[in-house]
């Protein structure tokens, strides 16, 4: 088959849940012997104007676009769902709901199939303001309305859509990154003052709906120790609040900021943490708790569904979202019990191995693909009346 992609900023992935998810994906159909066209951002890519390069075996198109918060997604976007009208694709591929707003283009206007994943509810997100947040809302009742099939990655999403809309979707998870195996000497964490099994570590794009901020308050609040505060990860449209991050944290040689950090070295920092904390309020299926899950590190988090979901009662330690006090009291018994947590770790490693697999994901895609490839063009359901069409489930796919 020949696929587009469109939604992602682009390849090779550095920070960013969707791009690594795109990476593993599309390699993997690439591999199986289909055509792959990712539609990428100039503001990602480096690109300053049209230009097409190949990552294992992806074409990669880097688009013009507005290197503005929030406008270069929706530029990009449209681009990428005008430029497919050029070229027969059997399958258009949209990744997260603000590019969904175009998945109408090529279904009106070409003979693809649509899909969209949805990676988390996009508009709920502190960094966009209302008119942002409210264009995203647009493209999630477009992805119901246009998309032949609608993915979700978590179980929490899948009722959200059910509840809301009506709208039957198919689960199709994430799974952790494949990295290559870290320095043993651990240079990269030594370069930045951290020592093995020494430090806490927080993974992630530095936004509001992760709250960082209060991880960092939470650990101010621990007797002095030998055990620092890593903080991996860059801004995304957010420099006001990665400014104050730096602010709470103030002169506090412990609290370590390191930038955006890819690869390998994401790979060594996290594997040698004592304690691995996510803190958000928000999520879709975060990749950085499956990957410390897949380290075997123990686990800390808020008790967001879709933390629940992946945690549940005997792979890690979860707290009240939002909740201060209970944070920095488990964080502080975390440290005292790591036998207990290696159990807890031990149990994560097992399910993250037996559940969460991209070769599984890989398949699973393909068979949706498979799917709505070979059923004839159907009359689009009117806003508020949707088709009962049987949506296979998870399980039926894998």
């Amino acid at each position: 088959m020949k696929i587009a992609v469109i939604g992602a900023k682009g390849l090779p992935a550095k920070q960013g849940g969707i791009e690594h998810h795109c990476e593993e994906l599309y390699y993997r159909m690439v591999q199986k012997g289909h055509s792959v066209d990712l539609f990428a951002r100039s503001s990602y890519t480096g690109s300053s104007v049209l230009h097409t390069y190949t990552i294992d075996g992806v074409q990669v198109i880097s688009l013009p676009c507005l290197n503005v918060k929030g406008m270069d997604a929706l530029l990009s976007s449209a681009l990428g769902a005008i430029a497919t009208l050029g070229t027969k694709y059997d399958i258009i591929h949209f990744h997260a709901l603000g590019p969904a707003l175009f998945s109408w283009l090529p279904k009106i206007a070409s003979t693809a199939k649509v899909i969209v994943t949805c990676h988390g509810l996009d508009w709920r997100r502190s960094k966009w303001s209302k008119a942002s947040s409210l264009l995203i809302r647009f493209g999630e009742r477009a992805a119901v309305r246009w998309a032949d099939r609608l993915i979700v990655v978590s179980q929490d999403l899948q009722a959200y859509f059910q509840k809301t809309y009506g709208k039957e979707t198919i689960y199709i998870p994430n799974a952790p990154s494949s990295f290559e195996e870290p320095d043993p000497t651990f240079s990269f964490g030594t370069s930045l003052g951290l020592k093995p099994k020494h430090y806490i570590v927080f993974v992630g794009r530095l936004v509001p709906e992760k709250c960082p901020d209060l991880l960092i308050s939470a650990f101010q609040t621990l007797e002095p120790s030998e055990c620092k505060l890593a903080l991996v990860g860059g801004s995304s449209d957010t420099r006001e609040y990665t400014t104050k991050l730096i602010n709470l944290a103030g002169h506090n040689p412990d609290v370590i900021f390191t930038g955006e950090v890819t690869g390998t070295h994401v790979a060594e920092i996290l594997r040698q943490a004592k304690l691995f904390v996510l803190p958000s309020e928000l999520e879709g299926l975060p990749l950085s708790l499956l990957e410390a899950m897949q380290a075997g590190v123990p686990i800390l988090a808020s008790n967001i569904p879709v933390h629940q979901q992946l945690i549940g009662t005997q792979r890690g330690l979860l707290f009240p979202v939002n909740n201060l006090e209970t944070c920095a009291r488990w964080l502080n018994w975390g440290l005292q019990h790591p036998q207990e947590l290696a159990i807890m770790a031990k149990n994560a490693q097992e399910y993250v191995k037996a559940n969460y697999n991209w070769n599984d994901i890989t398949s699973q895609t393909l068979n949706i693909y498979e799917q709505v490839y070979l059923e004839p063009n159907k009359l689009i359901n009117i806003p508020g009346q949707f088709s009962k069409e049987s949506l296979h489930s998870r399980k039926n796919n894998a």
